[in-house]
C-alpha cells in the first residue's frame, strides 16, 4: 500500500516563503526577527517532533524505497526514535542499512552504534544456523522487551516477548525506595499505592509470553513489601504467610491482558496481507541519536 504525504510538496514551500516575509519588521528593513532551530530533549513535545520529523525523514523514504527497491517482502516498524526492519532477503537488509546511514547524515543524524545491529531472527533461523554449525538465534531489544525465537508446545515457531531484565530492576529499584518512604504509612495506604504501580506495570508488560516475568515481578514486589513492614519495628512479626494474605487482599494477580499479535491484528486490519502473519527472517534494529 502506497504511503501518501498529507501536505503537498509545492504548497509547503510556498507557506515557507509567506511566513519568512511575514516576520519582517514593516517599519525598518533592518529590523528583522531572527529564527533559531534549537533542541527539545525530553520534554513533552519532543517525541510528537520525533514523531513529526522522522515521518518526512524517514517513513515516507522507506515506504518508497520498500516499493522501488526491496526484492523480497519487508515490514517497518517505528515508535518515536526506535525502527525495527524486517526482510525475507539478507541482501535487502544490507542495501537498506547502507542507504538508510546515508539518507539520515543529510538530515544531520546517525545510526546508534550500539543499538544497531544486523541479525538473522524468524521461523528458519533456527535451522539454518543449526546447519552452519552457529547456536541459536540472536535476541533484541524492543520498547522494553526482548525478542526471542521461541517454539509452541507442539514445536511450532513463535515469537516471545520477555520484559527486559534491566527494566525490571530497575523498576523494582524505584519500588523500594518509595516503599522506604511511605515506611511508616498504615498498610491500607501503602497497599492503595502498590495497587496502583502493579496495575500499571501489568498494562504495558502483560503480553502473551511473559507469564514468568510477570509472576517474577509479582513475587519481588511483595518481598520488597515484606521487608519494608519487618523495617518498622524489631519485633514485627511479618512473616511470608502474614503477608501474602495483606498481598491478596491488595495486588492485583499476575495474568496475561493482551491479545495474541495476530489476534489484535486481523481486528484493526482485516483486509491483511497474505505474510502478515508470518515473521520475516531478517531484522535491523536500531535508532536515531
Amino acid at each position: 500500500m502506497r504511503t501518501a504525504s498529507p501536505f503537498d510538496t509545492r504548497s509547503r514551500s510556498r507557506d515557507i516563503r509567506t511566513n519568512q516575509a511575514a516576520i519582517k519588521t514593516p517599519h525598518s528593513a533592518d529590523h528583522r526577527l531572527r529564527l533559531q532551530v534549537i533542541f527539545c530533549v525530553r520534554g513533552v513535545a519532543s517525541p510528537l517532533l520525533a514523531n513529526v520529523y522522522l515521518h518526512y525523514v524517514f517513513d515516507l523514504w522507506a515506504n518508497r524505497w520498500r516499493q522501488r527497491e526491496a526484492t523480497g517482502d519487508m515490514i517497518i516498524v517505528r515508535y518515536a526514535d526506535d525502527i525495527v526492519v524486517g526482510f525475507e532477503h539478507e541482501a535487502d537488509a544490507r542495501r537498506f542499512w547502507e542507504a538508510m546511514r546515508e539518507r539520515l547524515q543529510e538530515f544531520a543524524l546517525s545510526l546508534h552504534p550500539d543499538k544497531t545491529r544486523l541479525l538473522e531472527f524468524g521461523r528458519f533461523a533456527a535451522a539454518n544456523r543449526e546447519r552452519r554449525g552457529l547456536g541459536k538465534p540472536e535476541t533484541f531489544t524492543f520498547l522494553g522487551f526482548t525478542f526471542i525465537c521461541g517454539r509452541t508446545r507442539r514445536g511450532d515457531f513463535q515469537i516471545h516477548r520477555k520484559t527486559r531484565r534491566d527494566r525490571m530492576q530497575a523498576k523494582l529499584t524505584e519500588i523500594k525506595e518509595e516503599l522506604r518512604r511511605r515506611m511508616h504509612q498504615s498498610i491500607p495506604q501503602q497497599g492503595r499505592w502498590l495497587r496502583q504501580v502493579v496495575t500499571g506495570y501489568y498494562n504495558y508488560h502483560a503480553v502473551p509470553t511473559n507469564s514468568r516475568a510477570l509472576e517474577a515481578f509479582h513475587y519481588h514486589v511483595i518481598d520488597l513489601w515484606r521487608r519494608t513492614l519487618r523495617r518498622r519495628s524489631q519485633k514485627d512479626g511479618s512473616t511470608w504467610e502474614r503477608i501474602a494474605k495483606i498481598a491478596n487482599d491488595w495486588l492485583p494477580k499476575p495474568r496475561i491482558l493482551h491479545p495474541w499479535p495476530q489476534q489484535r491484528f486481523a481486528v484493526r486490519h482485516p483486509r491483511w496481507e497474505p505474510y502478515a502473519g508470518m515473521p520475516h527472517v531478517r531484522i535491523c534494529a536500531g535508532g536515531a541519536q
